[in-house]
């Protein structure tokens, strides 16, 4: 069905539908069951729990399943009602759902990792489960005789998984900061490219096979967009949260970006404009501004007679500059600067007040979010974390759109 686009008012905000309590542990993942008033969660408390949305509004568990490990990923497959939970021992666990959500059926064990499972996703086309965890290496099995296809080993805990089932291509991300992208086959894997731009561990990726486009979230607080298609591998930079980011979702149908962070942040991101890249940092011995030698620069210290100063880097043009230089401090949403940043008194200048207009809008989930998933159609998104609380969220007056089939647009 079409999609109808609605434009909001910046006051506009996510609405809390429900709460669903219950859970003794963290609640590791929670997912949207589509085209149905449901919820599936895994937690560390050993449990996996399909909530069923009752007459009353409240949310009830209709199955509760107790693991032999706690349960630390989670993939559904909808059309086929196939549900794999990683656990903290290394297993991946299968089961089937019945068509009523009030029965699950044991499947199958595979033996995935040695440690903690960190992400999954099922390939119904070529029936493999693809999956990450902290024994730092990404495997992939057969769902039809439960036998390991191939592993790749990395150097540190890899954490977070997308996969294009077109082309096969696995995109995963480790606690080193680096993206690796990998081309799997059936019992083989080659390295296609590393990416590397974060300075903290890579928390969340996902993966839009239409723009081809990758976004990736890192406790270094910032988001990164890949333009994996573009041929000039083009890079913007998103800073807007205060803690490490947790999850991301990109909704193609209105170019925005959503991302939740772990102190509760909800941010929702305008890609439908054209963003600047952030350049590079410079690297030089003395102020490119006033030419004053950098502390380590003894000998332009020595025949100048002075002190060397600290260097510091204009976010907007990248040079290498002094304190001086320095001394303003401005948001530049179209470069990705959502708070102020450091800019050079020259480049402070050059920025009009309708540049620091900006482009996303920042909202309260007020829980710890470790998980966010999203049901587009519906415009509806889920949130869960350390507090034990799953949140079910209304994102339409947000996000601007819903499917005319799907949620309401008021």
């Amino acid at each position: 069905m079409a999609a109808e686009i609605h434009s909001r008012p910046q006051s506009s905000r996510p609405v809390l539908l429900s709460k669903v309590e219950g859970h003794q542990d963290v609640v590791s993942a929670a997912l949207l069951i589509p085209k149905e008033d449901g919820v599936i969660t895994a937690s560390e408390d050993r449990t996996i729990r399909v909530w069923l949305k009752r007459d009353s509004g409240q949310y009830w568990p209709s199955i509760y399943h107790t693991m032999s490990s706690p349960c630390s990923a989670m993939a559904y497959h909808h059309d086929s009602r196939r549900i794999f939970v990683g656990q903290d021992n290394g297993a991946i666990m299968e089961f089937h759902i019945s068509e009523d959500f009030n029965k699950m059926n044991f499947v199958k064990t595979y033996p995935a990792h040695q440690n903690r499972v960190s992400a999954i996703t099922f390939c119904l086309m070529s029936e493999w489960v693809i999956s990450t965890g902290h024994d730092k290496c990404v495997s992939w099995m057969c769902t039809r005789s439960g036998s390991m296809l191939g592993r790749h080993y990395f150097t540190s805990w890899a954490s977070c998984l997308q996969y294009d089932y077109e082309t096969r291509h696995a995109f995963v991300g480790d606690y080193s900061g680096q993206i690796t992208l990998l081309k799997l086959e059936q019992n083989t894997s080659s390295v296609i490219t590393t990416l590397k731009g974060h300075e903290g561990s890579i928390t969340s990726l996902w993966w839009d096979p239409v723009q081809r486009l990758l976004f990736s979230g890192a406790s270094d607080h910032s988001i990164i967009m890949w333009d994996i298609g573009g041929r000039k591998g083009r890079t913007l930079l998103l800073q807007g949260h205060h803690d490490k980011v947790q999850a991301i979702c990109y909704i193609q149908l209105t170019r925005q970006l959503v991302s939740c962070s772990a102190d509760g942040g909800i941010a929702v991101w305008n890609m439908d404009i054209s963003r600047e890249e952030a350049p590079q940092w410079l690297e030089s011995d003395s102020c490119q501004k006033c030419e004053q030698p950098f502390f380590w620069n003894i000998k332009q210290m020595w025949d100048t007679k002075t002190l060397g100063l600290r260097q510091h880097h204009c976010r907007k043009c990248g040079q290498a500059v002094c304190g001086k230089c320095s001394t303003k401090r401005s948001s530049y949403p179209i470069m990705g600067f959502e708070f102020q940043v450091r800019v050079c008194d020259s480049c402070f200048e050059s920025i009009k007040d309708e540049d620091r207009t900006s482009l996303a809008t920042f909202h309260e989930g007020k829980h710890n979010i470790s998980h966010m998933s999203m049901d587009i159609s519906r415009g509806l998104m889920v949130t869960c974390g350390s507090d034990r609380i799953v949140k079910i969220w209304d994102m339409t007056p947000v996000v601007g759109c819903s499917l005319a089939t799907g949620f309401s647009s008021r």
